[in-house]
């Protein structure tokens, strides 16, 4: 049986590569990205101790954790080419849609 902290560290470690895409890239998408490999962090950690206390709640809550952030992402998907197509860029330096 694998020990619950190899699951810890691989949550940490995601949770890691998803901030420092947030914080270093620039384009649109990989921040996007970035986002949904934190959550797909959280999630380990929420089955790993869901499975270590005996309990479905925590699946559960991954499994609408799941499909909330993907609704959501469609949604964001849909902005972010809504942008290309004004700006013709996705960079997020030069994104200022929302201005006056």
């Amino acid at each position: 049986m694998i020990p619950i902290s190899w699951y810890l560290i691989l949550g940490a470690i995601l949770f890691l590569i998803g901030v420092l895409g947030f914080f270093i890239k620039r384009n649109i998408i990989a921040l996007l990205l970035s986002v949904e490999i934190m959550l797909n962090a959280v999630n380990v950690t929420f089955v790993a101790f869901s499975s270590q206390h005996g309990q479905i709640s925590g699946q559960i809550f991954v499994f609408f954790g799941l499909v909330v952030p993907a609704a959501g992402a469609a949604v964001g998907l849909a902005l972010v080419i809504a942008m290309f197509r004004n700006r013709e860029s996705l960079n997020v330096d030069r994104s200022n849609l929302l201005k006056w």
